[in-house]
């Protein structure tokens, strides 16, 4: 049908065959104008469902307006954590869960799977320890010495808003299981705007998130 086409968008005139014409001249091939055979088409392709024109490669499968950014929109969203089904619980998940709620339980859900991207950023680099738990816990016992403050303040860390944490659990089991990262563009570290750590200046800073900045 396209080489049809590519036939007449020059300016002639095809004699296409009775079976693709308009009832009043099935009874014989004639030459069709260019405007009656594109209504034709039209026609064909709008009574074809969705599935079979995108089988066909004719028409793409239509989206809903504004959809270009639904991914991404829908995952950092509350509604779509509560899609999602009670996270497989083992050590890492744990030790990401808890990381998040003493870090990071204050910030939006986007600034949440920010710093569990931190955490699995890590985790993948050769400086630091390959696991989730062996990252989170790096230099716990000096205090004001290891990499995340909640595991060397002298604070017991008592998890009051059982709640967040579960919400946590699932932004954990989502980045444990291998979702993409693509809020921190490959950060390693991160603080507070409250504070100016002396290592930023060395590091190349990514993006701000809520009140995190981060850097790798």
């Amino acid at each position: 049908m396209f080489q049809l086409l590519q036939k007449v968008a020059v300016g002639l005139c095809v004699v296409i065959a009775p079976a693709f014409l308009p009832e009043k001249a099935a009874a014989e091939s004639i030459a069709v104008p260019f405007g009656v055979l594109l209504q034709h088409d039209r026609a064909g392709v709008g009574a074809m469902a969705g599935d079979r024109i995108a089988a066909l490669g004719i028409l793409p499968t239509p989206r809903k307006a504004g959809a270009s950014n639904e991914v991404l929109a829908t995952k950092y969203s509350s509604k779509w954590l509560a899609t999602q089904p009670a996270p497989r619980q083992d050590a890492e998940w744990r030790c990401l869960t808890e990381a998040l709620y003493f870090e990071a339980r204050g910030e939006t859900i986007k600034g949440q799977f920010a710093v569990a991207e931190v955490i699995m950023n890590r985790v993948d680099h050769p400086r630091y320890p390959n696991s989730v738990c062996g990252v989170i816990n790096q230099g716990t016992g000096r205090k004001y010495a290891c990499q995340f403050t909640f595991t060397c303040d002298g604070r017991p860390e008592v998890i009051h808003e059982p709640a967040m944490f579960a919400r946590l659990g699932k932004v954990a089991r989502a980045v444990i299981d291998g979702t993409e990262r693509p809020l921190t563009d490959g950060a390693t570290h991160y603080h507070t705007s409250a504070v100016a750590p002396s290592w930023a200046s060395r590091l190349t800073r990514t993006v701000k998130i809520g009140v995190h900045r981060f850097y790798r």
